[in-house]
């Protein structure tokens, strides 16, 4: 049996990877009977959701401001950067 602090641990891990079916299980169990942790679960994929459009609409309104060759010099810098990095 998961306490609260395992199942809240699995369900941010849950975000990212897919868990084995059996701690899937345990988590799914846990969140039937504990309203804290179904709380928990539903404010960490209401984020990620969140996040994930925040992150597109800002990646859209940056990429329509910017001209080609803005683009194309910072690109440029950048590839110069990784390549030769500060001492």
């Amino acid at each position: 049996m998961l306490n609260c602090r395992q199942v809240t641990r699995l369900v941010s891990q849950s975000m990212d990877a897919k868990l084995p079916w059996y701690r899937s299980l345990a988590v799914r169990f846990h969140l039937l009977y504990c309203v804290w942790c179904r709380r928990y679960a539903s404010q960490v994929q209401f984020l990620r959701k969140a996040a994930k459009g925040l992150a597109l609409e800002t990646q859209n309104e940056s990429a329509s401001k910017l001209p080609p060759d803005a683009k194309e010099q910072m690109r440029k810098r950048l590839e110069e950067a990784l390549k030769n990095p500060p001492a």
